[in-house]
C-alpha cells in the first residue's frame, strides 16, 4: 500500500514513478567515495565553474558595520534602463540619536576584492548630497540614487562604502569591499 501511496504521489506531481525499500538500505552498503572519485568530482566542477561565465554584479546588498551595534545596510539597484540611476535605499541603525550621517563610496579598477580607493564621494539624490538623519532611537532610512550615464556599460570596479558623523567627519560604519558592474 505504502508503494502504490508513493507512486500515485509522484504521478500526480509528474514525477517519475521511482520504487524504493528503506529497509533494504544500511550504512555497511556505502562507502565513501575514493580519492579518485574526489578528484574526478573536483575536476568536474572546476571544469563546470570555468565553463559557466560570471554573473556580473548589477546589484548589492552591501552591509556596514561600526562599534558596539552599530550597523548599516545599502540596498544598491541599477534598473535594465538607459538612464543607468542607481537607487541606494539606505538603512542605519544603533548610532548617536538625532544626529546626521553621510554615506560615502569609494572605487578602484584593480579588481582584485581588495578595495584601495581613498576618493571618497559623498552620495545624496543625484549630484546632491543628501544628509541621513536618525530618530531618537539612532535609527535613519534615506533613498539616495546616483547618475551612471557616463560610465560606459560593462564598467566593473571595486567598490566600498563608509558612513561618517556629517559634523565631525568621523567614519562611523565600514563595508567590506564589494564589485560592481555598470549595466
Amino acid at each position: 500500500m505504502k508503494n502504490f501511496s508513493l507512486q500515485l504521489l509522484m504521478m500526480l506531481f509528474g514525477l517519475t514513478t521511482v520504487v524504493f525499500s528503506v529497509s533494504s538500505c544500511n550504512k555497511s552498503n556505502l562507502s565513501p567515495p575514493s580519492s579518485a572519485l574526489k578528484q574526478q568530482q573536483v575536476a568536474a566542477a572546476a571544469k563546470l565553474n570555468a565553463l559557466t561565465p560570471a554573473i556580473p554584479n548589477f546589484n548589492l546588498e552591501v552591509i556596514l558595520r561600526g562599534e558596539g551595534k552599530a550597523f548599516g545596510h545599502v540596498e544598491f539597484r541599477q534598473d535594465n534602463d538607459a538612464d543607468k540611476i542607481v537607487t541606494l535605499n539606505t538603512w542605519v541603525r544603533d548610532l548617536e540619536p538625532n544626529h546626521e550621517y553621510q554615506l560615502q563610496r569609494a572605487v578602484d579598477t584593480n579588481l582584485d576584492g581588495n578595495c584601495t580607493g581613498t576618493a571618497w564621494l559623498t552620495l545624496g539624490k543625484g549630484l546632491q548630497p543628501q544628509s541621513i538623519f536618525t530618530d531618537e532611537n539612532g535609527i535613519g532610512r534615506e533613498e539616495l540614487s546616483r547618475n551612471l550615464s557616463a560610465v560606459p556599460s560593462g564598467t566593473t570596479f571595486d567598490i566600498h562604502f563608509q558612513v561618517i558623523d556629517a559634523q565631525s567627519s568621523e567614519v562611523v560604519l565600514t563595508s567590506d569591499c564589494y564589485q560592481f558592474t555598470v549595466r
